[in-house]
């Protein structure tokens, strides 16, 4: 009996098995690739030369390694990968229930989720993103506390002392902190270190903690720790990552949420 994984799929389906398999691993060889696919190397090193150019991972002799979680800045990322995050948030959305008290994290993906909240559901947002307060300000039935603070430019944050201070005189039904990086192991993760004290505020302010991350922020860490995968009830993802990457996660007590194909 072969051995292989995944065979006769699609360019594109084959790339996203490969991202997959580069944030679980770090790494991924050319001609392992070839053998798991049963397709040339030479199909691999295509998949893997497209997968650098839109930055996914950074190319090496013989296969390629995974990147550090992006930092460009909010509004490069919120034009990129927009049917993915789409898909992610209005699953996530479905996690807010009737007259809640919501408090969203700024970043590309959880815009995508102030978006798709209802209208009319009596709801509380509380948010450290101005890009996020002023989408909801002319819809109707949203309060919205906006947290104020040194902006970020590159984040479109508030952060410092004063927002987090704010954060903790909250306390909200629901959060969604932004996430660099989620690792079964190791928790939530972040590249800034205000950004992170921030992070771990919202969570120690809300009962229920959700973290929606796209395939690249799989299994992948930062450089600032923000909380022990204890502290987070729900993770969204997108609807075919591998039942292999996510079984450490459900493992650890998260309570797995797929997001729909289309």
């Amino acid at each position: 009996m072969s051995s292989k994984t995944t065979v006769d799929v699609l360019p594109e389906e084959r790339q996203r098995a490969i991202l997959q398999q580069l944030n679980v691993a770090g790494r991924v060889i050319a001609s392992e690739l070839a053998i798991k696919f049963d397709v040339s190397e030479d199909s691999i090193r295509r998949n893997l030369r497209d997968l650098a150019a839109r930055g996914l991972c950074h190319r090496v002799y013989g296969g390629a390694l995974a990147n550090g979680p992006d930092l460009s800045p909010l509004s490069r990322r919120r034009d990129q990968y927009t049917d993915r995050k789409r898909l992610l948030a209005r699953k996530a959305a479905t996690l807010v229930t009737r007259n809640q008290i919501v408090m969203i994290d700024a970043g590309s993906t959880n815009s995508a989720i102030a978006d798709a909240l209802p209208n009319n559901q009596g709801l509380t947002v509380v948010t450290n993103a101005p890009d996020i307060a002023q989408s909801l300000i002319d819809r109707d039935g949203f309060e919205i506390l906006l947290i104020g603070g040194r902006i970020d430019k590159r984040s479109g944050a508030a952060v410092g002392t004063p927002a987090i201070e704010a954060i903790r005189r909250i306390r909200a039904d629901i959060c969604f902190p932004g996430a660099c990086g989620i690792d079964p192991d190791t928790g939530l993760w972040s590249m800034d270190d205000e950004e992170a004290l921030l992070k771990r505020a919202m969570i120690e302010a809300s009962a229920v903690a959700v973290v929606v991350a796209t395939a690249d922020k799989l299994g992948a860490a930062g450089t600032h720790h923000v909380a022990p995968i204890e502290q987070i009830e729900h993770l969204v993802v997108e609807h075919d990552i591998e039942d292999a990457t996510l079984r450490a996660f459900g493992a650890r007590g998260l309570t797995l949420q797929r997001a729909d194909p289309k």
